[in-house]
């Protein structure tokens, strides 16, 4: 494996096992404060219980997502450190500031997690909102710092092509950094909801009288389903501005090839370069026209109008993409059939055809998640930061990368297998009655 390849893969392997946490960490802080917010209405001992239950299950993805974020900083600095150089004094404070809400998070997370019976329930429950506020902050943060690879701004190069005159507002508040903050906070809690409704779904479709699981699952349904609706908007402008500052990406996320007018919409299909012709794929006429730029006879530039030293992977782009955008549709769909059995009052819980269909979505949003930094970061080779620092440039000149990359593959395995024995053990698995809702430490 040469050593560029392998610093990517370790890169990539890395980026696709944290964002599973970090989204872990933005959406289900709000799961255990809703859930203890409506104990603080009802009484009930039960919404207590989900309530300490979906804490646990935060504190346990919160860990293992600070062990694979320490790791990805290191990882930056290690195989990166030409990136770091250039790009460090522009956007090193995004990820000050993530550090800051980093540790707000572990402090509000500790309060929430061991002052049950220590705290007023008002101050316990501030303390699950500070989780929540400061994961979506520290999730923003770290987004911005992508979106500014995107879209570099915040400063000048002089005539030695260094970084001079820096200005970190304007770095943090680059033209993309609005669209995808929106869209990957959104997404978060897409993800999130929906896979714990998923959860709680095939869970009722075995024990079908459990009332724990029916409230898991409407709580998580509320929270998975709006997002879900939401997020086709965030999508839509998040379409419109890559095709105005990437529109290379834009050609290789749909397999468009040529420059034309009234550009058709492609759904599916297998791009091949070396025909440059997009195969199998349905077009809707003029609608890639009308989605990129709001007019169904405005020219899209295609692929072969810029240099193909230029181009991401196709075939890689163009596949996630269509992942992406598969997946929030079947979950919007999703949502919007919950919406209308409720509003015909007919209990979701109680229909196993829909929790049928809850626990087949369920994993889609993480699919999308993953599928939509897929399409982030290979859309935007061969460039880590667009249009000044190229990927192969970057990379550390030190031999046997392999080495590292199987390393941190088997401990990311190891991560995994341990989260998920931990939420089975003491989130899933918990024995439900009087003693779940006792002190806690």
């Amino acid at each position: 494996m040469e050593d560029l390849l392998a610093a990517r893969s370790q890169m990539a392997m890395s980026l696709a096992f944290h964002i599973l946490f970090a989204c872990a960490g933005i959406a289900m802080p709000l799961l255990m404060v809703l859930a203890e917010r409506r104990h603080h209405k009802t009484g009930d001992p039960l919404d207590l219980e989900l309530a300490r239950r979906w804490a646990k299950g935060t504190a346990i993805l919160f860990a293992v997502g600070a062990v694979s974020g320490t790791v990805l900083s290191f990882e930056l600095g290690l195989l990166f450190p030409e990136f770091m150089r250039f790009a460090g004094p522009v956007i090193g404070m995004p990820f000050s500031l993530e550090g800051f809400a980093f540790f707000l998070e572990a402090i509000g997370l500790g309060l929430y997690l061991y002052g049950w019976k220590r705290l007023s329930p008002r101050a316990h429950l501030a303390s699950g909102v500070l989780v929540l506020v400061m994961g979506v902050l520290s999730g923003l943060f770290v987004v911005t710092a992508n979106a500014w690879m995107n879209t570099p701004a915040g400063f000048t190069l002089n005539a030695a092509g260094q970084v001079v005159d820096v200005d970190p507002i304007a770095a943090m508040l680059n033209p993309a950094a609005f669209t995808q903050c929106l869209h990957m906070t959104i997404a978060a809690f897409v993800a999130v909801g929906f896979a714990v409704a998923g959860i709680h779904a095939w869970r009722l479709r075995r024990h079908p009288g459990s009332e724990l699981d029916r409230r898991a699952l409407t709580l998580a349904l509320w929270v998975g389903g709006v997002a879900a609706v939401l997020q086709p908007i965030s999508g839509d402008l998040s379409a419109k501005h890559v095709a105005e500052h990437q529109p290379i990406k834009l050609a290789a996320m749909e397999g468009h090839w040529h420059t034309e007018r009234c550009a058709p919409l492609r759904i599916g299909g297998i791009p091949d370069e070396a025909d440059r012709v997009t195969r199998f794929a349905i077009d809707i006429p003029c609608g890639l026209s009308f989605l990129a730029f709001g007019d169904f006879d405005a020219e899209v530039k295609g692929l072969t109008e810029f240099p193909e030293s230029e181009w991401p992977p196709v075939l890689i782009t163009h596949i996630a993409f269509q992942i992406m955008v598969g997946a929030g549709m079947a979950l919007a769909g999703t949502a919007v059939l919950a919406a209308i059995l409720a509003l015909r009052r007919r209990p979701l819980a109680t229909r196993r055809r829909f929790l049928l269909l809850v626990t087949l979505v369920g994993p889609l949003g993480l699919v999308a998640v993953e599928a939509g930094w897929v399409v982030t970061e290979v859309g935007r080779q061969p460039w880590v930061v667009k249009g000044l620092l190229r990927t192969a440039d970057a990379v550390t000149p030190m031999p046997g990368l392999w080495v590292p990359f199987l390393a941190f593959t088997i401990l990311y395995v190891v991560l995994g297998v341990t989260a998920v024995m931990l939420l089975k053990r003491h989130v899933f698995l918990a024995p439900t009655g009087p003693s779940a809702t006792g002190e806690a430490g």
